[in-house]
């Protein structure tokens, strides 16, 4: 694992997208209300604050002002959807982090708690229900993702002669999501996390056809949230409610931990299965896993995706 600090933290937006292109219109010099007045009929902004949203500039462009800007409109939103105030941050990397997860399939008993707690951490929809864990039940003797089944009873595990597995976004270091976006709405960070920008995607799918994993989801319904559960505590590119129309994904709680934080899946994990932490650091557990364990997979490897999730059995 080769952590490149500067790896595709300062590359340029592709140009000509929808945004730019409208920004460096004609359309440019004339005020946002007569500019949203005129392109309603085409692009259905009803009100100021959907066409700021609409010519907000790239993530990467956006200077500490104009963020801040942003993430108020959002807290506004929220508000006035949920009757909750929110705290959204922008947070980045850590200096000499590259996460990485492991997890003993050995231990692993296919509660699924994982799958709740992820939903509820990352204010994922209930209605439709979406969820970013899937956990396999797998044959024993077989690491065969075709004969795997993870329609199972969970209130019937652990079950004899099989082990589980479970699948989520596998932030590889060669991610084929990132290559395919049109508009450079993902990306990977300096510490690993491939991250989506709900705001500049636009809903294409190729990065949902580019993963090998199934772990992009996007957003044929509006998604629903029931009030008094939403989590307040949010990040601008991890678990702020979405719309319907764009991608989302694991982002291995970036809310959590950027600020020192496990993400929730490992924290409910009873059986202890779930190992998280900065492969940089040579005292972290993870970083002695993945050097002495001596049985360890990476996910379709063969692919040449190099994920930084890896999987184990106790031997």
């Amino acid at each position: 694992m080769n952590a490149d600090p500067e790896k595709n933290t300062n590359d340029k937006p592709k140009e000509m997208d929808r945004r730019s292109f409208l920004g460096a219109s004609a359309f440019a010099g004339v005020g946002l209300a007569a500019l949203a007045a005129s392109l309603k009929p085409l692009l259905e902004l009803d009100d100021l604050t959907s066409m700021e949203k609409f010519l907000q500039k790239h993530y990467k462009e956006l200077s500490p002002d104009d963020m801040a800007k942003v993430l108020k409109r959002i807290e506004r939103e929220v508000k006035d959807e949920y009757g909750v105030t929110p705290d959204v941050k922008d947070l980045k990397p850590m200096d000499g982090v590259e996460y990485v997860y492991a997890l003993n399939l050995t231990r692993c008993i296919g509660c699924r708690k994982c799958v709740h707690a992820c939903a509820a951490e990352n204010n994922l929809s209930r209605d439709p229900e979406l969820q970013y864990i899937r956990v396999l039940k797998m044959p024993h003797g077989s690491l065969d993702v075709g004969k795997s089944n993870h329609d199972y009873n969970p209130e019937s595990v652990p079950e004899k002669d099989h082990f589980y597995m479970p699948v989520q976004c596998q932030q590889c270091e060669n991610p084929p999501c990132v290559k395919v976006c049109p508009v450079n709405a993902t990306w990977q960070e300096a510490d690993g996390i491939t991250v989506i920008d709900y705001d500049w995607c636009i809903g294409c799918r190729y990065c949902q056809a580019a993963c090998p994993y199934s772990a992009r989801h996007f957003n044929f319904a509006k998604p629903s949230i029931p009030k008094e559960r939403l989590n307040p505590d949010m990040a601008y590119l991890g678990n702020r409610p979405r719309k319907m129309g764009v991608m989302e994904k694991c982002h291995f709680c970036i809310q959590r931990t950027r600020v020192g934080k496990y993400p929730a899946c490992l924290e409910v994990c009873p059986a202890g299965a779930r190992k998280f932490g900065n492969i940089l650091d040579h005292e972290s557990e993870v970083y002695k896993i993945l050097t002495t364990k001596r049985v360890f997979i990476q996910l379709k490897e063969e692919l040449g995706t190099s994920p930084r999730f890896f999987y184990y059995f106790d031997v």
